[in-house]
């Protein structure tokens, strides 16, 4: 079998056990990396050389899972079963999908308390004092935003190195996550981690944000891209939220609460602020884009058989 047939036919397979499974609530290889690499921060995040430390902790947190999954990665349906499932490692899909869903299922059942609390299990911002338009707009960028780094980004990188890349992609920004922040602490340590993320997201963020424009209002997806998202703090994340506002026809962005302290974040979009049956409006543009990307590598493996 053509090798571009047989990773596409492992993309749809390991999209597929993400579907139908989510994430392992045990035996997950995630929280013992994550173990792992809070022991190297702790070891390494000291003395004048935190930038090049934190290059060296991202290098043996990361390089060593990435290579040992290239060198495993074999010939034959032994091979094409490791992929699948690394891939489906990498995933997150289905986890987005439930605790957006929850957030959703608590709007509608008239409890803001614990929308909330749910809604701050899946982003960085203070929500004690959010609004039933808050809970909803912090869920749908979360939404957005994570439909890239949760699914996109790793079948871009599957696509590209199979089940290695996903383990790179899905390791890295994980690493991003835990010592990206702009802070005293991680400020030098986390530079490294933060970096090559913003460099393997690149590509994937804006295929991303071209996939919300398609399935929505394309012309103010488009527009909202290329206007507002180079404001935005994150290279990546401007792009993806940008146009999934402008497709969804809404304002996302705005002052935020972190660590009890108001940041005055760009709007995105255009529109009306979210309510709460936009999140899931926004867990459709994910679940279009997926049949797109798939049927996508379908048919380019296809035409190379």
């Amino acid at each position: 079998m053509p090798a571009s047939l047989s990773m596409a036919l492992a993309a749809v397979a390991g999209v597929a056990l993400d579907r139908s499974f989510g994430e392992m609530s045990r035996a997950h290889p995630l929280p013992v990396f994550g173990r792992l690499a809070d022991a190297l921060e702790r070891a390494a995040n000291r003395g004048a050389w935190r930038r090049l430390n934190g290059v060296c902790a991202w290098t043996l947190a990361v390089a060593p899972w990435a290579a040992l999954a290239g060198w495993l990665r074999g010939k034959g349906f032994a091979g094409w079963l490791l992929d699948v499932l690394l891939l489906y490692l990498a995933l997150g899909g289905r986890s987005l999908a439930e605790h957006a869903g929850r957030v959703l299922d608590d709007l509608r059942a008239g409890d803001l308390p614990a929308a909330r609390a749910h809604v701050g299990w899946i982003v960085s911002r203070d929500t004690a004092s959010l609004d039933e338009s808050g809970v909803a707009t912090a869920c749908v960028e979360s939404a957005l935003e994570n439909g890239n780094d949760a699914v996109f980004g790793a079948l871009f990188w599957f696509a590209l190195l199979g089940g290695a890349g996903a383990v790179l992609f899905r390791l890295t920004n994980t690493l991003d996550a835990m010592w990206g922040y702009k802070n005293e602490r991680f400020l030098r340590f986390g530079w490294a981690a933060a970096r090559i993320d913003d460099l393997l997201n690149y590509v994937p963020a804006r295929l991303t944000a071209l996939s919300y424009a398609l399935f929505g209002n394309t012309r103010a997806a488009l527009a909202c891209w290329h206007r507002q998202a180079p404001a935005w703090e994150s290279p990546n994340a401007g792009p993806v939220m940008a146009a999934g506002a402008g497709s969804l026809g809404l304002v996302l962005g705005g002052p935020a609460i972190y660590h009890g302290q108001v940041e005055a974040r760009p709007a995105l979009g255009e529109g009306r602020a979210p309510i709460s049956g936009d999140i899931a409006r926004a867990l459709s543009l994910v679940r279009r884009g997926i049949a797109l990307w798939l049927a996508a590598f379908l048919v380019i493996g296809a035409l190379n058989a």
